[in-house]
């Protein structure tokens, strides 16, 4: 017993095949996150956060610089996959695409901002 419609399988219409991708990535990122984390935690652990140059310092180490902006790129890929799907199951309407819209845009300016702060104090020390 199938429970696709006649036409459906006749154009061999079904899902979009994007739900198991999605689910995968979110919870890639997940993880991503929570190791970057623990590492950001233990390192900002270790500074001495009142004497900015230490900071500017630390940051300024490529290795530093680099995992701080997959931290950024990570946070903020996550941050849409989730909003992304709280649209699409919650809101209806005709401000579903557009919002879905607005919310990549922002999530990448977020990013953007993000790694550009980033190489700033990397590069520049400011």
């Amino acid at each position: 017993m199938s429970l696709r419609t006649p036409l459906g399988r006749a154009l061999g219409l079904g899902a979009a095949g994007k739900g198991t991708q999605h689910w995968w990535q979110q919870r890639v990122t997940a993880v991503a996150l929570a190791l970057l984390g623990v590492w950001f935690a233990v390192c900002l652990l270790g500074l001495e956060l009142a004497d900015r140059s230490a900071v500017i310092g630390w940051v300024a180490q490529p290795l530093n610089a680099s995992l701080l902006a997959l931290l950024v790129l990570t946070a903020a890929w996550h941050s849409q996959l989730g909003t992304r799907v709280i649209v699409e199951d919650y809101v209806k309407g005709s401000i579903k695409v557009p919002l879905l819209m607005a919310l990549q845009f922002l999530h990448a300016a977020a990013a953007m901002v993000g790694i550009v702060a980033v190489l700033q104090i990397a590069i520049g020390g400011r």
